[in-house]
């Protein structure tokens, strides 16, 4: 059974292994623990029986009408077991007292958060992949 949490009390760097899978130069677990204790909110899906995050999702925030969802990531092992649904869900109602909730996806990802009562729009993005791991100095 996965447990859901709002926070991030007893979450180590060693429970989010295997997370950013095909990104050339991913975050280090220290990293990755790092950003979502820098997040406005985030949920996150833990197995106790391995003692494990297998899902997470942020979200940052002006606290007053707006916010962007950045991350959503569910291990591949734990994929297609509702545990995604589950990670959105819980986060917008952390955010259902704000105007606005935003975030960009992959075309083949809008029908999952359509089912969820979001809507498709057009938005803009710039990579800067050198920063992709979390570094702060490029080298």
């Amino acid at each position: 059974m996965m447990i859901y949490k709002n926070n991030l009390d007893g979450i180590t760097p060693e429970m989010l292994s295997g997370f950013f899978v095909d990104w050339p130069n991913p975050p280090s677990t220290q990293t990755h623990l790092k950003l979502l204790k820098n997040s406005s909110k985030v949920v996150i899906a833990v197995d106790p029986s391995v003692n494990r995050v297998a899902g997470f999702i942020t979200a940052i925030s002006d606290g007053v009408l707006s916010a962007y969802i950045p991350l959503l990531e569910v291990l591949p092992e734990y994929q297609h077991k509702g545990i995604g649904k589950n990670l959105v869900n819980n986060m917008l109602k952390e955010l259902d007292n704000l105007y606005m909730i935003d975030l960009c996806c992959d075309d083949s990802l809008v029908p999952f958060y359509e089912k969820m009562g979001m809507h498709k729009s057009n938005g803009m993005l710039k990579r800067n992949y050198e920063m992709q791991s979390g570094k702060f100095e490029k080298e």
